[in-house]
């Protein structure tokens, strides 16, 4: 049973540093130095030294060790590390626990990384197809549908069943690939900068595996991201605005698998994403219409569409058209489609940045922003605000 009362978490951690390598289709370099690089870009982002650095949070996933990049990073002696399991859905907790061990005293200084050559070297969109053995590539052979060996033949019969419950078709997925698009394309960080589509282009792109077509799946990314996190007090010493966590969370549904879950009564919706929702209202008391941005995991379009339906931003089947209608400023950086594919880090650097006003694509007086976290997975997310 999840948390049915607001946490102690909120408020008392912020972001006070972003940094990134360039996004690309073939980085040349290893994993660890893209780790390194992001690190020692966000502490230079914070005003902060490396020796000032006493943790670190990574996923399960990454292949840089938490002690490696710290030595690369010229990091001294640590207190905390920690490592977040389930892929992208991994993201938003890295922070969490940051902000977790802030608050009680275990570190002051947290760094939060994520770094990979995803199209260069190991691609996830390949699915199961030739790994290596493990416990979750066994579990995944008892729950898989015979056939469905990739990511996006996993959401495509989620986003089917949605389809044909509330009535639309898969046009209804096109709203979210603009609008990444649109953002993108004035995203000088973006790979697809200077590249917007409209609805035509997206129902012209070919099908991947019905109902998604090839704009409805994120890109492939070689790249780093990091953060880093320190207590309210701390940050406000500190030369950027900060993004104070007003919440953070993490969520797991009932029935719920790794991609998988197509065992529940119902697929049209993300019922672990529900969970970290009712948690992050309750914690920061705020609510849908308190949210000035939304960042919202985008590896494929529908389980945009079921995120703000699961956040209570519209009704069931109602996303389409609260897209369209341009109601909340979404994925403001292009997202995973547009910017880039890193396992939802970047949509964290983006959120900080609407906070702190730097953003290219700036909404104005953006002071709440909800980031959330991968979906059909274990999940998380935050609301980054500014402070006061």
């Amino acid at each position: 049973m999840s948390l049915r009362a607001a946490d102690a978490l909120g408020g008392r951690a912020a972001v006070v540093g972003i940094g990134a390598t360039e996004f690309s289709k073939d980085s040349g370099r290893s994993e660890l130095r893209l780790a390194a690089e992001a690190v020692r870009a966000a502490l230079r982002d914070a005003g902060l030294r490396p020796a000032d650095v006493d943790g670190m949070v990574t996923f399960t996933m990454d292949t840089s060790p938490e002690i490696t990049v710290a030595q690369a990073c010229g990091i001294g002696e640590l207190s905390f590390f920690s490592r977040v399991h389930y892929g992208g859905g991994a993201a938003c907790a890295t922070v969490q626990q940051a902000a977790l061990a802030v608050a009680a005293g275990v570190a002051e200084v947290v760094v939060c990384y994520r770094a990979f050559n995803e199209r260069s070297g190991r691609r996830f969109g390949s699915g199961v197809r030739h790994r290596e053995p493990s416990a979750e590539g066994a579990a995944l052979g008892w729950v898989l549908p015979f056939g469905l060996l990739t990511p996006a033949s996993w959401v495509a019969m989620a986003a089917r069943r949605y389809l044909h419950a509330h009535g639309l078709t898969p046009e209804a997925f096109g709203h979210v690939a603009v609008v990444d698009r649109e953002y993108a394309a004035t995203n000088p960080a973006a790979y697809f900068h200077g590249r917007p589509i409209t609805l035509a282009d997206h129902a012209a792109s070919r099908w991947i595996v019905e109902p998604l077509r090839l704009l409805d799946c994120c890109q492939e990314t070689d790249g780093g991201q990091a953060v880093v996190v320190t207590s309210l007090e701390r940050a406000r010493d500190l030369p950027r605005p900060p993004a104070v966590v007003a919440a953070a969370a993490q969520g797991s549904g009932r029935a719920q698998e790794q991609m998988t879950s197509f065992y529940r009564d119902d697929l049209t919706g993300l019922p672990e994403m529900g969970v970290v929702a009712r948690q992050l209202w309750r914690t920061a008391g705020l609510g849908p219409a308190d949210v000035d941005v939304a960042i919202l995991y985008d590896h494929f379009t529908p389980f945009v569409l079921m995120q703000l339906e699961e956040f209570g931003f519209c009704g069931r089947g109602e996303a389409a058209d609260f897209v369209a209608g341009r109601t909340v400023p979404l994925n403001t950086h292009g997202g995973q489609l547009g910017e880039a594919y890193l396992h939802g880090m970047n949509g964290i650097a983006e959120g900080v940045r609407q906070v702190r006003g730097t953003a290219v694509n700036q909404v104005p007086g953006a002071e709440k922003v909800l980031v959330t976290a991968g979906t059909g997975v274990p999940t998380s997310a935050l609301l980054l605000t500014a402070d006061g």
